[in-house]
């Protein structure tokens, strides 16, 4: 369960609160479930994608408190012990008196303004997760029952992604809003990105998560369908150089691949673009492959083995590649349909949706 709470977290956030008289300031008091006397919690932040202390705490009869003077709200985490009996929570560390519960199952962090409406969406988390994973924990479950868990489980991380957006919306004034967002925009449409960075209030606005999110949004605006494609330029696999325009707006109904050799669902989605071009080739129809690899050999060994034959092309950039910078591509496989006219007419398709809808391009 904290794997899927703490899935979407570790960013900061502005806001104060004063408590303690006329002296500013935080007083954090909390318990750690199953821990001793004498055991150690620490306040930790997260630099690069490790978790550093920044302070400690000894749990005496039974509790541990952490104080100090917070200028803004910043979200931090409280951790305690270590390997598989470690446990950790993330939560805002604000100004005020707050009150945390370190547990195996349901955490919480409460008393503050910011605390209090992460909590209520951490709550909402749990409510529909909760259930899913005591059942899959439970051996005395039938095949069929293990089955439909299963299928639970899949739908689940959409439910949660719904859950963050209403969280989103709600909050989108506040530091908890603004953590959510900066933590979530990859996974939400373009005018949902566009109407909330409209109401994100002025001192969060120079944020560089959330100016690097406003630069996004206008590269999607931009090849949106309904736009024109851009055209861009990279190498084949035996080093030639190749534009977009080669292919795309010369009449042929364009599908471009945003893939790459070390993407797990795009060598799974794979098969369905080889169907499609056993299917189309030579009815008017080409797919140019855009590789976010690294690696030449690892991108050419994969074209090979999962039978891509159609044209290809990458810089070998990673994430930085040109192709997935102009069109703001935060994750592959995604797919984009371009008529003969050079239009993008769809993005991000895939399965028989993606089958149906370039059956439907070739017959205009």
């Amino acid at each position: 369960m904290k794997k899927l709470t703490y899935l979407f977290v570790a960013a900061a956030a502005l806001g104060m609160v004063a408590c303690g008289g006329n002296k500013p300031g935080y007083v954090i008091t909390g318990t750690v479930e199953g821990a001793a006397d004498g055991d150690t919690v620490f306040l930790q932040e997260v630099v690069g994608r490790q978790l550093s202390k920044l302070d400690t705490a000894i749990i005496k009869n039974g509790t541990f408190t952490f104080e100090g003077v917070q200028d803004s709200a910043v979200n931090r985490y409280v951790t305690s012990g270590t390997g598989n009996e470690a446990m950790l929570m993330d939560f805002f560390l604000e100004n005020g008196k707050i009150n945390i519960a370190l547990t195996k199952n349901n955490d919480s962090a409460t008393g503050t303004a910011n605390n209090d409406a992460y909590q209520e969406i951490r709550n909402a988390l749990n409510q529909k997760a909760q259930p899913i994973y005591e059942s899959m924990g439970n051996a005395d479950m039938t095949e069929e029952q293990r089955a439909e868990n299963m299928k639970a489980l899949e739908g689940l991380q959409n439910e949660l992604g719904e859950v963050y957006k209403e969280g989103i919306k709600k909050n989108i004034t506040n530091p908890v809003g603004i953590h959510l967002f900066k933590m979530n925009y990859y996974s939400m449409e373009t005018a949902e990105n566009d109407a909330l960075l409209q109401q994100i209030p002025a001192q969060f606005q120079n944020d560089a998560a959330i100016v690097k999110i406003k630069e996004m949004v206008e590269k999607q605006k931009k090849t949106a369908v309904g736009q024109k494609f851009i055209d861009f330029e990279m190498q084949t696999p035996d080093g030639k150089s190749v534009k977009l325009s080669d292919y795309a707006g010369k009449g042929k109904v364009v599908l471009v691949d945003f893939w790459a050799s070390w993407c797990g669902p795009c060598r799974r989605e794979m098969p369905n673009l080889v169907e499609a071009y056993a299917k189309y080739k030579g009815k008017n129809f080409e797919i140019v492959g855009v590789s976010l690899d690294q690696n030449a050999d690892s991108w050419k060994e994969a074209i090979k083995t999962l039978k891509m034959t159609w044209p290809q092309m990458s810089d070998l950039k990673y994430w930085n590649s040109e192709g997935a910078q102009l069109y703001a591509v935060n994750s592959i496989p995604h797919t984009m349909l371009i008529d003969g006219e050079g239009t993008i007419i769809a993005r991000g398709l895939h399965g028989e949706e993606l089958q149906t809808k370039i059956a439907e391009a070739l017959k205009k």
